[in-house]
């Protein structure tokens, strides 16, 4: 080889019209020629290395050799073998011993050692691609693990580099780093934190690409982009974008709606404050007119069946008391009303909770809350199911003879100084309520307060005055 690159070398030279023997510049003529081949060399491997091998995978029915041979990881695989034949044929060129030559040989190891981890880093890339693609782990966060593992061929690939270039071991490296291990971590704090949150979130499944998370510490609420070695990327739902450390999502709680969304149904959990001076017993007139509700006919008659059936039993008479013995109200009737109109008239997800119960009273009025879970995730049918079931309990209310508890408005304030103003209690003095009473029967009566005797305050209003 040495003497074929001297024929070759004195035939340049001839041709240039200097002599081998002026300023040596043979050595470098033959160096130039060996670039020159090795140049020459990688191009026609590229042509035909990667040509031939894509036109091969083509014709396979896999698509993961796709992937894997691709035309990055093929370029880098002729670069190696350049890089070693280069590594190979310069040493010829220069004498042994020279200091030209010793320098030579390091740039041409490192190169090779570069090589290699250019083909490692392609490779990592291809293999994580087609992990990606698997349904097991389509939407996990693995951009960390590759950014990892490509972090750790770098390191190791730097190092190589170094010991190289300046002659000495890597475990000599090594132990510096060990000495300044402190100062490392520091400047790799977030990549080292980002990758243990990284196998956490993927060993725990507790993120995904594509989930919808809740971050309110950090502002953040809207749906996973990218999780990488040192962020996660959100796009919140006003389409501004949350950059957060992976560890801040272990170290801290957030919420991810993947677990409602996988279900098949949202949870709809609102109440409706009813004005508890609204709340009666339900006379014989008002349960005939309940009746006239498809929905709560069938559970009336049943209830007051029962009813009477208890009431007999223990000798409570129709005439006597409503406060003893059972009987129906009409905040009871409209709970039932609730619970079968949404069971029968809204698109709820039947295998899951549904009810409506009364909350904890308040100086607002009596909750009156509907718990239940729609058929659909999609946030605008959500809301609009929520909104229709809300719309009707509003406007249904009255028909039970119950009030929404509202607070006084502007127009209610100024509505007491205007003559001939009448307040709501009015309705149900103690006059009408007696006049009531003697039209629907003793029943009703009961529920009547006796009226004020002439020239006598009714206690109850001289407390409110």
């Amino acid at each position: 080889m040495r003497n074929l690159l001297k024929h070759w070398t004195d035939l340049l030279l001839g041709w240039l019209g200097v002599t081998s023997d002026t300023g040596g510049w043979d050595r470098w003529i033959a160096f130039l020629l060996v670039l020159l081949f090795v140049v020459l060399f990688d191009f026609a491997c590229r042509l035909v290395i990667v040509r031939g091998v894509r036109r091969l995978v083509a014709r396979t029915r896999a698509v993961w050799d796709d992937t894997l041979f691709s035309v990055r990881v093929l370029r880098c695989a002729c670069h190696i073998l350049s890089a070693v034949l280069l590594a190979v044929v310069l040493p010829i060129v220069f004498e042994e011993r020279s200091g030209v030559r010793v320098v030579v040989m390091r740039l041409m190891q490192s190169y090779v050692v570069i090589s290699v981890f250019r083909f490692i880093d392609a490779l990592l890339y291809a293999a994580f691609r087609i992990a990606a693609s698997r349904p097991a782990w389509q939407n996990k966060p693995i951009k960390g693990l590759r950014q990892t593992a490509q972090g750790i061929a770098l390191l190791v690939c730097t190092i190589l580099v170094v010991s190289i270039l300046i002659g000495k071991s890597p475990a000599i490296l090594l132990t510096g780093l060990g000495a300044s291990a402190a100062i490392v971590m520091l400047i790799f704090r977030d990549s080292i934190l980002g990758f243990v949150s990284g196998i956490q979130l993927s060993a725990n499944d507790m993120l995904q690409v594509g989930d919808w998370i809740s971050v309110p510490k950090y502002g953040a609420d809207g749906t996973v982009e990218e999780v990488s070695l040192t962020t996660v990327k959100i796009r919140n739902w006003d389409n501004t974008i949350v950059m957060l450390p992976p560890y801040l999502l272990t170290s801290d709680s957030f919420q991810n709606w993947r677990g409602m969304q996988l279900s098949g149904g949202r949870r709809v959990m609102r109440s409706v404050s009813i004005d508890m001076t609204s709340v009666r017993f339900c006379t014989p007139e008002m349960l005939a007119r309940y009746r006239e509700i498809d929905l709560v006919r069938e559970y009336i008659d049943e209830t007051e069946r029962r009813i009477e059936a208890y009431n007999a039993a223990h000798g409570i008479g129709p005439g006597e008391r409503r406060i003893n013995g059972l009987h129906q109200t009409n905040l009871g009737v409209f709970r039932a009303y609730l619970v079968r109109y949404l069971r029968q008239e809204v698109p709820v997800n039947r295998s899951m909770t549904l009810m409506v119960r009364q909350m904890q009273p308040t100086e607002t009025g009596l909750p009156m809350q509907l718990y239940f879970f729609t058929d659909t995730v999609v946030w605008e049918d959500y809301e609009g199911i929520q909104s229709d079931v809300f719309d009707h309990v509003l406007a249904v209310i009255p028909a039970f003879d119950l009030r929404v508890f509202q607070n006084p408005s502007g127009n209610d304030v100024a509505a007491l100084g205007r003559p001939g103003f009448a307040a709501p209690a009015a309705a149900g003095t103690a006059a009408d309520a007696a006049r009531k009473g003697q039209a629907a029967g003793p029943a009703a009566a009961e529920n009547a307060e006796p009226a004020a005797a002439p020239g006598t305050e009714n206690p109850g209003s001289a407390a409110v005055r």
